[in-house]
Parts: structure tokens; C-alpha cells; sequence
């Protein structure tokens, strides 16, 4: 089955055997009838389970070519579970330019448990073995990174965690599955923010990981059922009718995004362009070998390059959002140093390039031709 069809089929019944509903129902319930105490098979608690729920979980594993879905209330409640399988005295490996969200949750609440995490440049692969040590556990990527859109080799990445015997994790959320599939390139865990294109709606909060080992799989089941912090099944019906189209949506975000950060390559207020389509962008090629395009996420840096001058813009923006996240139809306008990357001291920023003139931008579905009249009122 091809990814276009995998989206809308794949995982799932084509008739719902209750009342031969085309579309997966919304099992709004807490607990289910069991005909015996004992020996009980299928649903029996909503947070261990639910059809709803199930559909989804299915979907996503179809989408990324991987065996076992498993769905969230939230993309860092997901990330929280894979930290989970570590103990004490366990380190990770982390990229340094990463969702700031990602990295609180990683410094403020997982190192007060004894897990070590080192911040790595990760363009040039070779650096991550430096840090590799026999407490090692676990290499945390992002690709292309939130914000900077630097590009990570997954699989030259998966053969270093293979030979040392390391889980690897890939935050997949600003290419989802329509663009790379990280478990075919030797990805052990992908992850991602489904609030952002999977939903692709800004209506709906959830994560999703997806393994194909089925050890994994049952440890990770274990930890969103021991821990709790699953979706509803509305919200499952939102991300699993977004995924229908995802296709469509992502094709359309890239052809908009590859517009846009032309045009902003040529705007004389403008500075640096992060987008991974150019050539001259630092591991272009590697992007190209991995993924089928380059996305609709584009930052970038002001010729002035003051807080100020990009604050201007930012507020300036008629058609462009200024709001957090990013993935829905609508374009969004963010400035990660003092919105989504906050958290991450000044100093550690400005080391990966999160200045205070950079903005980061979700380029959305309407008529490119419109947002780039946007862009252009706003910075001229």
C-alpha cells in the first residue's frame, strides 16, 4: 500500500463492525461491560485502552512502516515515556539545537532523577561517539531541528547507536512520515508532537510514538497505561481524520515553504535563511537523501538583527499568526528566544544560533502569493 492510501486506509477496517460506520466512532466512555471476571479479552478501562484510541494507534504505525503505535495526551508526555525506560545513573545523548520544550523537560525534571544529558551538535555524526560512554543509553534527535533546520544523518546516526548497542529516538514532527520514515533508515523510537501536522488543525494536543520492536513496544504500553497521560478518544478521532490528509497538506506546506524562503532570500532586511531546500544550507545533501522534500517550516534571521527589528515584523504580520506551535493549514509567525526555545538559557541559544533576531516561521496552505505579500509589508 502506497503513503497516500496508507493514510486514509492504512491500519484500519474499512466498515466499523458495529453499525458499518465508514469512519472510526468516537467510543466516548470510560469502561466496558466484561462478560466474566476472569480471562477478560479486549476493552475493559478507557485509559488502557480504547477503539477509538486503537484506530489511531494503528494508523500511526502504518504511516511511519512501523509494527506498534501508541498514542499520548501530549508530544512531551511522549517524550517523558521513552525517558522513562531509563534509570538512574543513565545518560543521553541529545542533539543541542532541539525544541525547548524538550530540553526542560529533559534539565528540569529528568536530571533531578540521576539521568546525565550531554547537548551535541549532531550535523557531523562522528561528534556523538566522542560522548558515547558504558552508561549510554539513549541518542535523542530531532531532523530537521526546531528551530535552526539543521539536518541530522539518521542513518549513519543508527549504525553508531547499533554498534554500541544504544536506543535511538527521532523526533519526527517537522517532517512527519509524508517527508522521511526513520524507522526505515535504523530508528529504534519515532516520536511526534501530533498536535502539530498529523493533526494539522491547531485543534488538538496529543503525541505519538512508534517502535517495531515488540520488547520495546510492551514497555512503552506499560509506562502510557502506568502513568496515565493518554488522549480522549475526541481527541484521537481529530489527529487519525487530520492524518487523512496529511498527503495533501504536506505537499501543499512544501510548495508554499520553498516560495516563501526564496522570497526571503532575497529581501535586503533580511539576513540568514534556515531552510533545508538550498544548496548551499549545511547538509543539503543529506536532507535530499532522506526526504522526500524539505517542508513548510522556514527561520530566519533580520539584517538589523535586533530583538527589536524582529519584534516589528512579528507584530506587523497581517496573514501570518504570531502564536505558538506550528503544523495547521494556518501560516504562524514565532519568535523562538523568547517564545518556544525560552527555556533554554541565552548563552546555550545563541551557541545554536536561536539570536534574538531570529523568527521562525510555519508556512501554511493559503495562496503563497498572499503570504509573501504578507512578509513584505511587514518587512519593508
Amino acid at each position: 500500500m502506497k503513503f497516500n492510501t496508507k493514510t486514509i486506509h492504512g491500519g484500519q477496517q474499512n466498515i466499523d463492525p458495529a453499525y458499518n460506520s465508514v469512519m472510526p466512532p468516537i467510543y466516548q466512555t470510560t469502561t466496558f461491560a466484561q462478560s466474566t471476571p476472569h480471562g477478560h479479552k479486549g476493552f475493559d478501562y478507557a485509559r488502557s485502552g480504547n477503539p477509538t484510541r486503537s484506530a489511531l494507534e494503528q494508523s500511526l504505525a502504518s504511516i511511519e512502516n512501523g509494527n506498534y503505535g501508541i498514542a499520548f495526551g501530549s508530544g512531551l508526555a511522549a517524550i517523558d515515556a521513552v525517558l522513562k525506560l531509563l534509570k538512574p545513573g543513565d545518560e543521553v545523548i541529545s542533539t543541542s539545537d532541539l525544541y525547548g520544550g524538550s530540553y526542560r523537560l529533559f534539565t528540569s525534571i529528568f536530571e533531578k532523577f540521576g539521568i546525565k544529558f550531554h547537548f551535541v551538535g549532531m550535523d557531523n555524526v562522528a561528534h556523538i561517539e566522542k560522548h558515547i560512554n558504558e552508561n549510554t543509553k539513549l541518542v535523542w534527535t530531532e531532523t530537521p531541528t526546531n528551530p535552526m533546520m539543521n539536518i541530522i544523518d539518521i542513518e549513519e546516526t543508527a549504525i553508531i547507536t547499533k554498534k554500541h548497542n544504544l536506543l535511538l529516538a527521532v523526533d519526527n514532527t517537522f517532517a512527519t512520515a509524508y517527508l522521511q520514515t526513520p524507522l526505515d533508515l535504523g530508528a529504534d523510537i519515532v516520536m511526534h508532537s501530533a498536535t502539530k501536522y498529523l493533526g494539522g488543525h491547531s485543534d488538538v494536543i496529543m503525541g505519538s510514538l512508534v517502535v517495531n520492536n515488540k520488547d520495546l513496544a510492551d514497555q512503552l504500553f506499560f509506562i502510557q497505561n502506568a502513568s496515565g497521560a493518554v488522549p480522549g478518544p475526541q481527541d484521537c478521532f481529530l489527529v487519525l481524520r487530520g492524518i487523512k490528509t496529511l498527503h495533501v497538506r504536506i505537499q501543499r506546506h512544501c510548495e508554499n515553504g520553498k516560495a516563501v524562503a526564496h522570497y526571503l532570500k532575497s529581501n535586503p532586511n533580511v539576513d540568514q535563511v534556515y531552510w533545508p531546500g538550498f544548496e548551499d544550507h549545511p547538509n543539503h545533501d543529506i536532507a535530499t537523501k532522506q526526504m522526500k522534500d524539505y517542508g513548510g517550516m522556514v527561520s530566519f534571521t533580520t539584517k538589523k538583527g535586533t530583538l527589536e527589528s524582529a519584534f516589528k515584523i512579528v507584530e506587523n504580520l497581517k496573514v501570518f499568526t504570531l502564536a505558538e506551535s506550528l503544523g495547521g493549514v494556518e501560516s504562524l509567525a514565532g519568535h523562538p528566544a523568547s517564545m518556544t526555545h525560552a527555556s533554554i538559557p541565552k548563552k546555550d541559544r545563541e551557541k545554536t544560533g536561536i539570536v534574538d533576531s531570529l523568527i521562525r516561521l510555519s508556512v501554511g496552505i493559503e495562496d503563497v502569493e498572499d503570504l509573501i505579500d504578507d512578509l513584505k509589508q511587514a518587512l519593508n
